[in-house]
């Protein structure tokens, strides 16, 4: 019976659904990727339809290390600072003066303060990459390996702009680094996979892909982060941010506070340009032109009559600064730099940041309509570069960028000149812009005290703790108001 039934029509029936089907599923199997890309390219391996991570973590751990840090720290010597933390012995107690007159000054104790971070192993000399921010005033270090050995380390070189920072151990044997990667190949959407000590959780591993790319969050003036999923906590600074290929593509460096899913990671292309800098000078120097620039709004572009929304607007050229040299003027809006095309105002200090200090380079300037291209000479970046650009420190946080006012200035805006410094630009979303602080705005105080001056004003806001509001007083137009800034911590 069964031979009949694969005769004649019936067999030939039965052998054109089957073909059909095969021929259906392939393509099917295509369209859903099945042959998963990163299995590919990577040959881990499908577990269940998903890739799994597990050789690849057991491949990199090895390198990824625990860092822990001691600060001495000087605190008040009364009775009830047992009972208190050290933030809470910065603020000013209504009850501190009695006890002062009861009890008289003591004597400041030292204590130690601890934290937690992460780092990864770069090569054989025993180099290790992590955040500034772990290793920062650290007196003690001490580096944990995978194998919960500990040795101790040193600072090589350290670079706050980027919260970026080398150190070394002093003695190993035997440990093993991990390849560098391209951060500049990552997609949206790729896999990733972050190694690190979040809550003290030694070597826990996360897994998640890349949410977005150039994040700016207010961290510095080189912001530039790798956003993703991939679960990222306290602890997990400094730890590595791993493709599938088993490559460090990210520094784990911040949270979003108050969100979940969220993380950001310093793209390790920018590690690479800096480390040799770290190794051999301890830090990091960098190109300066002398030019504040702004965002290009729609409305801007249209009064510029731009064709799109793209390049840095120059607001203001410093005096004496290579920009000013090259013949770069207040209303140029620059479109390329070194060759590099300047999509927005936030990639023009990196590309300037990373050129040689003494290198002439070509900037193509859209003025009036029309193309033109300078060369200006780089000088190097300097803390007095960065004032004179009204550019407001990373230690700030406030998100502003000011100037000492001058009469030109009081010209060119405006207004009627007094003392003080002016507000060129506010940070959307920052502290100073919930605060409601504008452009043009002359600030006349900080905490109650005058401002007369760039310098005073920078006096100002290093002295002052961030864990209390900030006070300024403002001069706005015909107007002076107060407003109260929250500094983040």
């Amino acid at each position: 019976m069964g031979r009949t039934f694969f005769k004649g029509k019936y067999f030939w029936s039965l052998a054109g659904v089957s073909i059909l089907s095969l021929v259906a599923g392939l393509i099917i199997a295509a369209n859903l990727n099945w042959t998963h890309p990163i299995s590919a390219k990577t040959e881990a391996p499908i577990v269940g339809g998903v890739p799994s991570f597990a050789d690849l973590a057991q491949r990199v751990s090895p390198a990824v290390v625990n860092i822990s840090t001691v600060k001495r720290v000087k605190g008040g010597g009364r009775v009830f600072d047992f009972f208190m933390g050290p933030r809470e012995r910065d603020r000013r107690n209504p009850m501190d003066d009695f006890f002062e007159r009861f009890f008289g000054d003591q004597p400041q104790r030292e204590f130690k303060q601890k934290s937690l971070g992460s780092g990864f192993i770069i090569d054989g000399d025993g180099y290790i990459i992590t955040n500034n921010h772990v290793v920062e005033d650290a007196d003690e270090i001490k580096v944990i390996s995978s194998e919960n050995k500990e040795y101790e380390a040193k600072v090589v070189g350290r670079d706050p702009k980027t919260d970026l920072a080398l150190i070394q151990i002093k003695s190993w044997k035997g440990l093993s680094s991990i390849k560098l990667g391209d951060s500049d190949e990552l997609r949206v959407g790729d896999w990733v996979v972050a190694i690190g000590n979040p809550f003290g959780l030694d070597h826990t591993v996360t897994a998640g892909i890349v949410s977005a790319k150039g994040r700016v969050i207010g961290a510095g003036p080189y912001d530039n982060f790798i956003q993703t999923d991939a679960s990222i906590n306290p602890g997990n600074s400094g730890g590595p941010l791993i493709n599938l290929r088993g490559e460090v593509v990210g520094i784990n460096t911040a949270i979003f506070a108050g969100g979940q899913g969220i993380g950001f990671a310093i793209p390790i292309n920018t590690a690479k340009e800096l480390v040799g800098q770290l190794k051999d000078k301890g830090k990091v120097t960098r190109g300066w032109l002398g030019v504040n620039v702004q965002k290009v709004t729609p409305d801007l572009a249209k009064a510029f009559n731009l064709k799109a929304e793209t390049g840095a607007l120059v607001g203001d050229v410093i005096s004496g600064s290579p920009a000013e040299k090259a013949g770069i003027k207040p209303g140029d809006i620059i479109v390329e730099f070194n060759g590099k095309t300047v999509k927005e105002m936030g990639e023009l200090p990196r590309l300037v940041a990373s050129v040689g200090v003494g290198k002439e380079v070509d900037v193509k300037l859209l003025r009036n309509g029309e193309s033109l291209t300078v060369k200006a000479k780089i000088q190097e970046l300097q803390d007095k570069n960065l004032a004179a650009a009204g550019s407001s420190s990373a230690k700030e946080g406030l998100g502003l960028a000011v100037k000492e006012f001058s009469p030109e200035l009081a010209r060119r805006y405006g207004l009627s000149y007094e003392p003080g410094v002016i507000v060129l630009q506010v940070k959307e979303g920052g502290p100073a812009d919930v605060a409601g602080v504008q452009p043009g705005d002359i600030i006349k105080e900080v905490n109650r005290k005058p401002v007369k001056d760039l310098k005073t004003y920078q006096t100002l806001i290093d002295s002052h703790k961030k864990e209390t509001p900030l006070l300024l007083r403002l001069k706005r137009k015909d107007n002076s108001l107060f407003v109260s800034i929250r500094m983040g911590e």
